[in-house]
């Protein structure tokens, strides 16, 4: 199975643009993917996302880096080489999205219904269920749940060292980065799933006992 995360120009997948691509290979771990492009010229910015990435608007549209297009296209090329294609990721309907407009636009196709890679594990919804069996409740805020990936995190006993933006309130830490998201979603997968340490990075953070089978 493929974890993937993105890095985009915001949050609109028929607006925005993306310009960094994250991936690992579940069964193989080493085996990664990560590579970065420009933003196509009509794509928006967010200042938002500019914040989170540590990215400036001229960055993400450099002219010296390859193509939004070329970047996909060698994310797809990827993917072809491996032998489960079903995607992992947190919140797919914002990643896979993206990556299905952007395709769309370019090649008037659908890759993943092309490819069959169209079926995706959400761990936002494994880690609500983890949540429930533990809690006996699901976990909401303003009457949504409130299961971002920070929250997964802490549930899996990770620290989540990246930095957010809410309400104009930036909070400080890393810059998003779309294989070490990626890394992390994987991490969490498995801990939720199996309860097993994935990656020897985040061994230091001793896996909940409540997660160990």
């Amino acid at each position: 199975m493929i974890v993937v995360d993105i890095e985009t120009s915001g949050g609109d997948w028929n607006k925005c643009g993306i310009w960094q691509i994250g991936a690992v290979e579940l069964e193989n771990p080493e085996n990664t993917f990560l590579e970065e492009g420009r933003i196509d010229d009509e794509d928006e910015v967010n200042s938002d996302a500019l914040i989170i990435c540590g990215k400036t608007e001229e960055e993400l549209r450099d002219k010296s880096k390859q193509s939004q297009e070329q970047l996909i296209k060698n994310f797809l090329k990827w993917i072809k080489n491996l032998e489960n294609r079903d995607l992992i990721c947190h919140n797919p309907q914002f990643d896979q999205s993206f990556i299905k407009t952007k395709a769309i636009k370019y090649w008037k196709t659908d890759p993943f219904f092309e490819d069959n890679t169209h079926r995706v594990f959400d761990t936002h919804t494994i880690a609500q269920i983890k949540f429930l069996e533990l809690n006996n409740k699901f976990l909401t805020k303003e009457h949504h749940s409130g299961m971002g990936l920070r929250n997964v995190l802490k549930l899996c006993g990770i620290k989540d060292t990246r930095r957010s933006v809410k309400e104009g309130e930036v909070s400080e830490g890393d810059p998003h980065n779309a294989l070490e998201d990626a890394k992390l979603t994987a991490e969490c997968f498995s801990r939720l799933i199996n309860g097993k340490n994935l990656f020897q990075e985040y061994a230091k953070f001793e896996i909940p006992r409540e997660l160990v089978k």
